[in-house]
């Protein structure tokens, strides 16, 4: 099996992310994105947090529970950090092909994630663009220090199973984000 992990917390899922899964089943000729539904991002406050199974709902809403699968595998595993989530589901599904999927605006943030460069030396990391961040993330830490396992977008089906390794895909953007979503449902302008 040839699987996408499409991380986050979904607070709440809509549909860039929507977008982003069936992207990236496309372009990486994935057999399943898995979305997984943090328990619990170290990195984001808890207020304006919803509930775990508000999100878990949402996330099954945009999936389509064939090939793009809502999860709530990390609070199954206990894990609080990708790095540890990663090492679980190798040792889980080891015929598993997996590959990391994210946003430029979390290429960007990579650096502050607990031992990232552990994560990408386990998998490899297929990057979507998002306005306003595709440029800082390109010129950004984690970008340098993986320069030389960057690989042409044309090579984005040969990714999963093989890290290190990753690639900036171009494609459509879409401006959904859930920060400007609930900003909306509160009446304010984020």
């Amino acid at each position: 099996m040839r699987i996408g992990l499409l991380g986050g917390s979904f607070n709440p899922a809509h549909a860039g992310h929507r977008h982003i899964a069936a992207l990236a089943l496309k372009r990486l000729r994935l057999d399943q994105v898995w979305l997984l539904v943090s328990p619990g991002n170290p990195l984001k406050p808890r207020r304006g947090m919803a509930p775990f199974a508000e999100r878990m709902a949402g996330a099954r809403k945009i999936a389509d529970g064939r090939r793009i699968i809502a999860t709530g595998i990390e609070q199954a595993l206990h894990t609080r950090f990708t790095v540890d989530t990663i090492r679980q589901l190798l040792r889980r599904f080891p015929r598993a092909s997996f590959v990391w999927i994210m946003g430029a605006d979390i290429l960007e943030q990579l650096p502050k994630w607990r031992r990232w460069m552990d994560i990408a030396r386990r998998l490899s990391f297929a990057v979507l663009p998002r306005p306003s961040y595709n440029h800082r993330a390109l010129a950004g830490q984690a970008a340098r220090r993986m320069h030389s396992a960057r690989r042409p977008s044309r090579e984005a089906p040969l990714l999963p199973g093989k890290a290190p390794g990753w690639v900036f895909l171009t494609a459509r953007q879409n401006p959904l984000s859930a920060t400007a979503l609930r900003a909306a449902l509160q009446g304010s302008v984020p």
